[in-house]
């Protein structure tokens, strides 16, 4: 059944006259009789008697209006509910991050609800590599991953970390630069994160104390940075972490970022990829939803709010930039 005719239904019968009706509707009145006639054709009796007083539904009318009203409502939410999909304003949204995105992601998440109540929105805590297989895959719609990314996939330099330091606050502080950090570590215990939760923060660490000879002690490992701090705080050991992790650490411990991302030359190249590497949110372009791109518009807007891609040690290309970089893959 014609939607059209069973609102023409409602509004003569709330208006009481098919002037009135048809104004309301935005048509001539001849229009909206020639509905209410095509409407009693298709139940088989007449709606509306019409008198000096206007027009009163008959007993078929007053029988159908009921009904009439609810489909009409019906579709009314119906085709705002298909208005709000079409901005993007409903929706579901699947976003990932990891060690380096800890902080950033869940920003982005809480911005964009905000902003849009009405999308479901679910945050994955998943390795680079596992982000990039789901965003492929279509299982995620945007994920924070260590860059470089592969060249399928679209990418917005969000910000550049860098390792840390993590000690106990009442423990003898950490030198910030990294020939320092290594001597400093030689010798130390050291609670590390396992290979399979943080594989691109451990190849990292590698890097760095190879570069450095850092030889530390590792003592114990942990399946999330939480408890790598946690672990810290509690005087097992010292940690490599990033320097995002200050965020979520306790206030015993202290994150002490290491300088040298920033530096410029061959030797400082070297040092920079040994201690710094970039975040980008990742997405894949043949896979566009309205829901991704506003959600993408709601992380551009935090990182220019945030004044920097990068952490005070480290060192990074403007946001908004495609391309590779020279830390370690995911």
């Amino acid at each position: 059944m014609d939607i059209r005719l069973l609102r023409a239904l409602v509004a003569v019968a709330d208006c009481g006259a098919f002037g009135v009706a048809a104004r309301g509707l935005s048509i001539t009145q001849p229009a909206l009789s020639k509905q209410i006639r095509a409407l009693e054709v298709e139940v088989g009796g007449t709606l509306f008697t019409r008198g000096r007083h206007g027009a009163e539904p008959t007993r078929l009318g007053a029988t159908l209006l009921p009904e009439a009203r609810e489909l009409v409502r019906r579709a009314d939410q119906l085709t705002r509910r298909a208005g709000q999909f079409r901005r993007g304003e409903a929706g579901s949204l699947a976003v990932g991050f990891g060690l380096s995105g800890i902080d950033l992601a869940p920003q982005a998440v809480a911005a964009f609800r905000r902003r849009f109540p009405g999308v479901e929105i679910s945050l994955e805590d998943m390795s680079s590599a596992s982000q990039i297989e789901a965003v492929r895959g279509g299982d995620l719609d945007v994920g924070f991953v260590r860059l470089p990314a592969p060249d399928d996939l679209a990418r917005l330099v969000v910000l550049t970390d860098t390792l840390a330091v993590a000690a106990p606050r009442d423990a003898d502080p950490p030198p910030t630069d990294p020939v320092g950090v290594a001597a400093w570590l030689r010798g130390r215990p050291v609670v590390r994160l396992t290979r399979a939760k943080g594989p691109g923060l451990v190849r990292q660490i590698e890097l760095f104390e190879r570069e450095f000879d850092a030889r530390s002690e590792p003592v114990q490992e942990a399946s999330d940075l939480q408890t790598v701090l946690a672990l810290v705080a509690a005087g097992v050991g010292v940690a490599l972490v990033p320097a995002g992790a200050a965020d979520i650490a306790s206030s015993t411990v202290e994150v002490t970022a290491i300088e040298g991302g920033a530096a410029s030359g061959a030797v400082s190249d070297v040092v920079s990829a040994a201690v710094s590497w970039r975040i980008g949110a990742v997405w894949d372009p043949a896979r566009g939803t309205r829901v991704r791109d506003n959600f993408l518009a709601v992380v551009r807007d935090l990182v220019r709010r945030r004044g920097a891609t990068s952490r005070p040690a480290g060192s990074g290309s403007a946001p908004g930039c495609r391309g590779s970089g020279t830390p370690p893959s995911p």
